[in-house]
């Protein structure tokens, strides 16, 4: 596979895109789940761009941004093999030339403000304010996210149907580790002990899954009931509709789970068929 031409300033990206545009944000720290991403819209679009940029917006005060793995070079290799043509690596300078406090910020609006948005308030603004940045610089026909962060794809839809963005927004299914657990750049940061415990978030996905026949509160309370086992209290544990409204009997819902283990904050979701 021939290697991504790396851009860094507008100027060049500008001269590196042509024909149908796909872009994979990432924070960079790549791993199969991003690679599933690109390797979804390769046969989608003329140009593929992968934009690698760890965005200090998103992060509060005492928020990992210092520790965030940073691994461009191995990244550069994984997009190589995914196909990728183009990868955006902008400095900060680049994505915010107003600088970070004169920027013009993107407010996520009610559904920011639940779940994620509840434990992280500053994150959403963020993580919509750079995406924003990033549709109007690379103006891709197409942009893919990863449902791990269900709540995140959510709003990044919602948001370039609300302000007109002409981005089709596409969702890739999470992928796992052999044991469950959702792959996640802050993986990383588990020590051997707490990786082990890690996994039994997936399963209590799992059995609320299998639970979910019996309706919402049979589905939490097994879900629940495996955490509990394994000694995990989560920041939240919710059955949602696809759109992160109520659930109704009856229909398709989500499933989702933020808890740490020890001092890794992990996220999943699943799908799941509400009984009546």
């Amino acid at each position: 596979m021939p290697e991504p031409l790396v851009v860094r300033t507008r100027e060049e990206l500008r001269a590196a895109t042509s024909g149908t545009v796909a872009l994979v944000p990432t924070m960079g720290a790549l791993h199969a789940g991003h690679l599933s991403l690109m390797e979804h819209v390769r046969p989608l679009a003329d140009t593929v761009i992968t934009s690698i940029f760890l965005n200090p917006t998103q992060f509060a005060p005492g928020e990992d941004f210092d520790e965030y793995p940073r691994t461009f070079d191995a990244d550069a290799e994984k997009c190589a093999t995914a196909g990728v043509d183009v990868i955006f690596a902008p400095t900060v300078d680049v994505m915010y030339p107003a600088g970070l406090d004169g920027t013009v910020r993107v407010d996520p609006g009610p559904l920011g403000r639940i779940l994620e948005g509840e434990h992280r308030p500053v994150m959403f603004q963020g993580v919509l304010t750079v995406v924003a940045k990033l549709f109007g610089l690379v103006r891709p026909d197409i942009a893919i996210f990863g449902e791990k962060d269900y709540q995140q794809l959510t709003l990044i839809r919602l948001m370039a149907e609300e302000l007109c963005l002409g981005v089709e927004v596409l969702g890739g299914a999470t992928v796992r580790e052999d044991d469950g657990l959702a792959m996640s750049s802050r993986n990383a940061y588990l020590a051997r002990e707490e990786r082990a415990l890690a996994a039994s978030i997936a399963d209590a996905l799992r059995a609320g899954i299998d639970a979910a026949a019996g309706g919402e509160d049979a589905a939490l309370e097994a879900a629940r009931a495996v955490l509990t086992a394994h000694g995990i209290q989560p920041d939240y544990l919710v059955v949602t509709d696809p759109d992160l409204g109520q659930a109704r009997p009856g229909e398709e819902a989500r499933m989702l789970v933020a808890a740490r283990v020890g001092s890794t904050r992990l996220l999943d979701n699943v799908a799941v068929s509400l009984g009546r």
